[in-house]
């Protein structure tokens, strides 16, 4: 399985599924992230995901087919607590 590591942009929380799918070339546009989604060929955290636009979140898995994506923190150590990236 082809594992892509996305990090997010410093000071930004989350991607909307629908981007992050067209951010990591898993399809063409957002448009298209969002008809994969509606067919339900997307997983978040092992869950079919049917938000078109759901927040995805550091340390989340999303998987499309056989590819998965690994969203990481762009503020510090991929962990999404940045709590502890003070210290």
């Amino acid at each position: 399985m082809p594992i892509i590591e996305f990090t997010l942009a410093p000071g930004c929380p989350y991607i909307e599924v629908n981007q992050l799918l067209k951010a990591t070339g898993a399809c063409d546009s957002g448009g298209a992230g969002k008809m994969l989604v509606a067919e339900g060929h997307v997983s978040v955290g092992g869950v079919v995901e049917h938000r078109k636009t759901a927040k995805i979140r550091a340390g989340q898995i999303v998987d499309i087919g056989d590819l998965r994506i690994v969203v990481r923190d762009g503020d510090g150590d991929g962990d999404g607590n940045d709590a502890d990236d003070a210290a």
